[in-house]
């Protein structure tokens, strides 16, 4: 499977909310990691297990607090059976109405065609700000 091409699929699924496609690739014991002091990481550090997980505590929660919500990749670098997606996050947080626009890197990694594990890396500090959250809730 070419993992790459996969990918870009679901990013494009995800754009569409087609969020059956895109809990259907995730492994039923997927760990989806945010990155550290992203104001969706769970507190205790450890990732999401599971798809529903993923959708209850991350992508309703998108879906609910922002406008215009989008995941744009930009570059997807192959590496077997790891793919690392370089791409911006943007939006607007209802909340504040303050509007995001960050740079990411997602690591993907597969057994065969289901994704086990996700981690994210972008700039949590402009994520707090956009959402108006302090350091030290966090």
């Amino acid at each position: 499977m070419n993992h790459v091409k996969h990918l870009k699929s679901l990013y494009e699924a995800f754009g569409r909310g087609d969020m059956p496609t895109v809990l259907g690739a995730m492994d039923p014991n997927i760990e989806w990691r945010e990155a550290e002091s992203n104001p969706y990481s769970p507190p205790s550090g450890e990732p999401f297990v599971g798809p529903d997980n993923v959708l209850n505590n991350l992508f309703m929660k998108l879906n609910e607090e922002w406008d215009d919500f989008t995941v744009t990749p930009a570059v997807f670098h192959d590496a077997g059976d790891h793919v690392i997606v370089e791409g911006r996050y943007s939006g607007t947080y209802k909340e504040t109405d303050l509007e995001n626009d960050t740079p990411f890197c997602h690591i993907w990694e597969f057994k065969g065609d289901k994704i086990i594990k996700f981690q994210q890396y972008t700039d949590t500090a402009e994520l707090q700000r956009v959402m108006g959250v302090t350091a030290a809730a966090v």
